[in-house]
């Protein structure tokens, strides 16, 4: 789901590339009599690499690699999955929390192993701008944040997207601020869901602000490397400056899934009434503020749950 003003829809603040550049899909075809090494097959093709940049045997993969932080490091644990639904588009909104968050890929690989259907995350241009790490990003599964690309996925292809509206004011909190929801922006994302006519999922998690909890920022790196802050973490003391910012503290996930909001309004207007999208986005944060509060409540500790 990291200007000097808010897209209308992000995961994280920032700007995107517009969808109507995106490639048309490939699959890799190969004539009878020729095999992988004598015909003209591009890497994308090998990869069977869809419309959106994202590979379903890279993506596998991922999965294979990340189940055992998934089951045995952060030790996911769901509530309500059987809210998400089995076949359609639709928005999964959630709070977002840690330095280099967790939350996404926990998300997108519980759903994935559990219920079998591929979840493509929206975020910020500057993950697919890094080398290496923007192609693997986009293989993966995500998206650069942008309407256009929000729209298409929820009605063209009628996937499950899924969408942090608090972006970097959430990742950048100090540990002080943990589970203390930002503003969900400019409610963009309730008027793509109005348009593409699908529903809303609402999320609560907790576990993810202590996996990566921020104790100090640096502006002036932050500026130098143009990032919307420059973290010094927790991890940073437990694991050393590196790899503090890739493996997070082994906090216990609990993900709480809402049952799914829709909305009486006409698909597929170009407008809707500003009040009342953000009215909506206000109701969503409010009702994910206070199942936060209630996981919150019921957790005997960070680390075992």
């Amino acid at each position: 789901m990291p200007a000097s003003s808010e897209p209308p829809l992000r995961l994280v603040d920032g700007t995107a590339t517009s969808a109507t550049d995106r490639p048309g899909p490939v699959s890799p075809k190969f004539p009878d009599n020729e095999s992988p090494d004598d015909a003209d097959v591009t890497l994308d093709e090998l990869l069977d690499v869809d419309a959106w940049g994202r590979s379903e045997r890279v993506r596998a993969l991922a999965r294979a690699l990340y189940d055992p932080v998934y089951r045995y490091w952060l030790r996911a644990e769901w509530e309500g999955l059987e809210h998400v639904p089995l076949e359609g588009g639709a928005l999964l909104v959630a709070n977002h929390g840690g330095a280099i968050p967790s939350d996404a890929p926990v998300v997108m690989h519980g759903i994935e192993s559990e219920l079998l259907r591929p979840v493509y995350g929206l975020g910020e241009n500057l993950f697919r701008s890094l080398p290496v790490l923007g192609t693997l990003w986009s293989r993966t599964g995500g998206v650069p944040a942008h309407p256009d690309n929000a729209y298409r996925l929820l009605h063209d292809d009628q996937q499950l997207v899924l969408v942090f509206p608090e972006g970097t004011k959430a990742t950048g909190k100090l540990a002080r601020d943990r589970y203390q929801l930002r503003r969900f922006g400019r409610g963009g994302f309730v008027e793509i869901a109005m348009r593409a006519g699908v529903p809303i999922v609402p999320m609560a998690i907790i576990g993810n602000e202590e996996a990566m909890p921020i104790i100090a920022k640096s502006a002036r790196i932050a500026k130098l490397l143009r990032l919307p802050y420059f973290p010094i973490t927790v991890n940073q003391f437990v694991y050393g400056p590196v790899l503090g910012y890739v493996i997070p503290l082994p906090a216990k996930f609990r993900i709480r899934v809402l049952p799914p909001i829709t909305f009486d309004v006409e698909p597929g207007l170009a407008r809707y009434n500003r009040g009342m999208v953000m009215e909506e986005a206000d109701r969503l944060r409010s009702l994910i503020q206070a199942e936060v509060d209630d996981l919150l409540r019921h957790r005997r500790s960070v680390w075992r749950g």
